[in-house]
Order: structure tokens, then C-alpha cells, then sequence
């Protein structure tokens, strides 16, 4: 039986990923530092260690104790504003930390990882749907300490035949029966969207909505968590006969803010407190992703396309939020 060692496996995306493996049967082993992550995220039939996946000493443990076939790298940090204000935290972190964690695996002669990456990596793109041949400028330190780890993943592949897929993808949302998007700093939309309904914001603000879009603001990318996950788990499968690969994960067209509020309404049946505020300095028009090529080499088919399938399962986990405590 694999075993999978999944950093970052306490967090939103990561903690899905552990839940559908252990869900198949595989065995699973967590690494955390808790930091943005949630204790009680980390699912009680996997092996959990506390640390930072660039704790050489600790990643020998793990590669020692377990005999790991692939890593799934969930952990980093995601905060566009603050990577602005302290890019040395976010090279440090998502850049620094994850060549600690290579180099972990190839002292421990483990070949294989599935990178969770980010479409910022694209910056403002030229051409919408982006696909994975789009230019590659970041615009901002978050998007590029992940694009410069893309590269040294690449380098580490052509030198000591490390195999890999890296995923980029935009806004990962909705809930499972176990898992919920939960940030210590809220900087999603549809969380944020729910806060207004629930009366813990006094509202939502729409920056710019004089866009050249449909009805004049952003226009983003939305992927149901656990859709994302299903194309991790294909991965797995393909790089046992395609040891290098990069995909783009969206839904194609994209949902626009106004669009995303009126769903919640109409899923909440709640009326959402909205202000109009100026457009923000660096926000494209439209960012959207194309999953084509993950349909056709992964046959990736997502279940959830519709932001109203993905709001709803956000809002049944806000009512009743998921416990992972009860499976044991």
C-alpha cells in the first residue's frame, strides 16, 4: 500500500486531500506547523507530526519511520497584501522551506511530489482562459516565490529524476462533510460574503465596478475543493507513466462578484449588506484559469461547476459546521 506524507494536511485544501485519501484506504502521514493550519483539521487516522517542512532533522523522522512514495506540498503562504509588505517571509517560507523539503526527499531517496501552486503565478494575463503555456510574470512576492519554486522543482527534476505535477489554481471553495475553509486572516470572498450575511461584518464591499466585464466587476475563478482534490489523486496515477507535469485547474468561465453575492442570497435566502467601494490597485478584470488540458491528459471531470453547488455546500458546513473529532 502507498503511503502519502501531506504537508499542510491541517489546513483547508490539505486536510480535504488527507480526508478523500484515507476515505480510499491509503495511509497518510500529516506534517503541520499548526500556524495557519487547524488542530483539529488533522484527521485521526493519519500519523501527525508538528513542525516546519523545513526541519531537516524532522523530515529525515518521517522519511525513516514511513516509507513515503509521493509528498503532496499544500503548505504556504497565500496573502498577496502581506507577501507586498514582508516578501522575506514568503520567499523564506514558500520558496526557502520548500527547497528544504526537496532536498529532505532526495536524502531520503523519495522521487516523487504534487505542488499546489497558484495561478498568480501568471500575473495579469494577456489571454483569458489562461492556459498552462501563458506567459508566466508575477505581479506580486506571494506569485513569485511560487512560480521560483516551480523552477527549482524543474531543476531538481532534470538532476536527480524527481517526478512531478504542479497544480495552479485559483479560489479552492466549498465544504465537505469534514472540512471547511477556515483563515485566521479572511481574505476570501465567499467566507467573507457568509460574514455579511451572518451579522459579523457590517457588509461587503465591491471594489471597481466599472470593469470590462458583464456587469462590471471582477470576474474570478471558483473550483470546489474537493474537486481540486480529485485532480491531485489522477496525478498520482499519471506520473506513473508521465513523470513531469503542470496543470491549470478553473471552471473556464469564471463567476463576477455581483454574481457571487446574489448566489449566496439565493442560497441563504438572507439579503447580503453590500457597499460600493473604488477599484484596487493590481486587480485584473477577469482571472480565469482553463482546466483543458487536466480534462483531456487527466480526464479530470469536476462534479461541483456551479457557484450556486459550491456555495451551498459552504453554507450547509457554516450552519453545521464539520467535526473531524467524530470519526473516531
Amino acid at each position: 500500500m502507498s503511503k502519502y506524507l501531506v504537508v499542510g494536511g491541517a489546513g483547508y485544501i490539505g486536510g480535504v486531500c488527507v480526508e478523500k485519501m484515507i476515505d480510499r484506504g491509503d495511509e497518510v502521514v500529516i506534517l503541520d506547523n499548526l500556524k495557519t493550519g487547524h488542530k483539529e483539521n488533522v484527521h485521526p487516522k493519519a500519523a501527525f507530526y508538528l513542525g516546519d517542512k523545513g526541519d531537516a532533522a524532522l523530515l529525515d523522522k518521517i522519511f525513516t519511520e514511513h516509507q513515503i512514495d509521493t509528498v503532496l506540498d499544500f503548505a504556504g503562504l497565500i496573502q498577496v497584501g502581506e507577501s507586498v509588505k514582508e516578501p522575506g517571509k514568503y520567499f523564506q517560507n514558500n520558496l526557502g522551506q520548500g527547497m528544504d523539503l526537496l532536498d529532505g526527499m532526495m536524502r531520503n531517496n523519495v522521487k516523487k511530489i504534487i505542488f499546489s501552486s497558484t495561478a498568480a503565478v501568471f500575473g495579469n494575463p494577456k489571454v483569458v482562459p489562461i492556459n498552462e503555456e501563458a506567459e508566466k510574470e508575477p505581479i506580486n512576492p506571494y506569485g513569485e516565490s511560487k512560480y521560483f519554486f516551480e523552477k527549482v522543482i524543474k531543476r531538481y527534476s532534470e538532476a536527480y529524476g524527481l517526478k512531478y505535477t504542479i497544480f495552479r489554481y485559483f479560489n479552492a471553495c466549498g465544504a465537505t462533510t469534514q472540512s471547511k475553509e477556515q483563515h485566521a486572516q479572511e481574505s476570501h470572498l465567499i467566507p467573507l460574503v457568509f460574514q455579511a450575511v451572518k451579522g459579523e461584518r457590517p457588509n461587503i464591499a465591491i471594489f471597481g465596478t466599472d470593469y470590462d466585464t458583464p456587469d462590471g466587476t471582477c470576474v474570478r475563478d471558483y473550483v470546489h475543493v474537493s474537486d481540486l482534490i480529485e485532480a491531485h489523486l489522477l496525478a498520482i496515477q499519471k506520473m506513473e507513466t508521465s513523470p513531469t507535469n503542470e496543470f491549470n485547474l478553473g471552471n473556464g468561465n469564471g463567476y463576477s462578484v455581483k454574481e457571487v453575492i446574489a448566489a449566496v442570497e439565493k442560497v441563504t435566502g438572507k439579503p447580503v449588506p453590500v457597499v460600493m467601494g473604488e477599484r484596487r490597485a493590481g486587480d485584473p478584470a477577469r482571472l480565469v484559469a482553463s482546466s483543458e488540458k487536466a480534462k483531456a491528459e487527466l480526464g479530470w471531470v469536476p462534479k461541483y461547476p456551479e457557484i450556486e453547488q459550491i456555495i451551498t455546500s459552504a453554507w450547509e458546513a457554516e450552519v453545521n459546521p464539520p467535526i473531524l473529532k467524530n470519526l473516531n
